[in-house]
């Protein structure tokens, strides 16, 4: 909601809410609509228009727009009618427009985000990501799956769905600013009950680490599980990616070569990502196990997966890896999502 008569502030204001891509409700003084002025997410008060709305209910979410950066009684005016914020203009104009669209998406909780790397090449991350995907959807949570690897041959097929319609990473490499979460989620591939950020089979496209941030922050915003699948070098944009994620896990085959590769991945990312696991995938030989690989790469140990038998055909027969719910992959994904996922998940659905 809108409360001014200041034409010159109204149509600034309304420019920076079609750039958050909402149409508010525009008043120019105390509302006439019984119960807007409580049911409206923000509402945005012209400094003109302070005096007229004293003695309204007090309410969250009322942000006091101002011009006179000098003028100093305008915090009193903001204290009459309960405001949260003073703000001025164009100064503020890139919060505000964030508050705006935080308001129209109703932002709940953020996205429990777990990035997954291999320790070396071929460690299996990328069918772990898939798999934290799988579980995490089919306990019916709101699910995004992210390719962050430009070379890892794109997580779509490993699910099945190259040929699914919906926006892959070339569609959104030059993102910049805010990236509607709702529009965000129903543009992508629905593949298994989760939404799916891929590569498309075309030549490969830069993502700059604006473009990261403003996805990755988008993918948060809408709540439930995030999952990254990460390269194991780190450049920018994956730089902007570690910076947004809570959890990140680290597959390592038990193979000595592979903790030594996987303890320079590690030094990188963990420079960035302090929350950083490794989950051991045996078979062990003699004198190194899940534990034994922990202690070398000193990271804390989130498990380990053994040998399944099958997993290849399954998914080579279009079942998403950890789908079926049964063998060692699926129980891990589940117990380590039910430890890793606040009491009462984020969000639902």
């Amino acid at each position: 909601m809108i409360v001014t008569e200041d034409e010159d502030l109204l149509d600034d204001l309304l420019r920076l809410c079609a750039a958050a891509g909402v149409e508010p409700e525009v008043t120019y003084g105390p509302p006439t609509s019984p119960g807007s002025w409580e049911a409206a997410p923000l509402v945005l008060v012209g400094d003109d228009r302070s005096a007229a709305l004293r003695g309204m209910q007090r309410r969250s979410g009322v942000l006091l727009i101002g011009r006179d950066l000098d003028d100093q009684d305008v915090w009193r005016r903001a204290v009459g009618i309960g405001a949260d914020h003073v703000l001025f203009l164009p100064d503020a104009e890139t919060w505000l427009v964030d508050r705006i669209a935080d308001a129209a998406e109703g932002v709940g909780e953020p996205a429990l985000t777990i990035g997954v790397v291999g320790g070396r090449g071929g460690a299996g991350a990328s069918t772990l990501a898939c798999a934290l995907a799988v579980t995490a959807a089919r306990g019916g949570r709101r699910t995004m799956l992210i390719d962050g690897d430009p070379l890892g041959g794109g997580l779509d097929v490993l699910l099945g769905g190259e040929r699914s319609a919906g926006l892959r990473w070339p569609d959104l490499a030059e993102s910049q600013g805010r990236v509607s979460s709702g529009a965000l989620e129903e543009s992508l591939p629905r593949l298994h009950d989760l939404s799916v950020l891929s590569w498309d089979r075309g030549d490969s496209v830069v993502i700059t680490p604006e473009a990261m941030r403003s996805v990755l922050g988008a993918a948060r915003r809408r709540g439930g599980v995030v999952v990254v699948d990460l390269p194991r070098r780190v450049d920018d944009s994956v730089v902007e990616a570690l910076s947004q994620i809570d959890i990140g896990l680290v597959v390592v085959p038990a193979e000595l070569r592979a903790v030594a590769a996987a303890d320079r991945v590690a030094s990188r990312i963990g420079m960035i990502l302090p929350d950083l696991r490794v989950v051991a995938r045996g078979p062990y030989p003699s004198g190194l196990d899940d534990q034994e690989i922990a202690r070398l790469l000193r990271l804390r140990l989130a498990g380990e997966l053994p040998p399944e038998q099958g997993l290849l055909e399954a998914v080579n027969g279009g079942r998403p890896p950890g789908g079926n719910g049964r063998g060692p992959l699926a129980r891990f994904c589940t117990a380590f999502l039910a430890e890793a996922l606040p009491s009462g998940g984020s969000v639902a659905v």
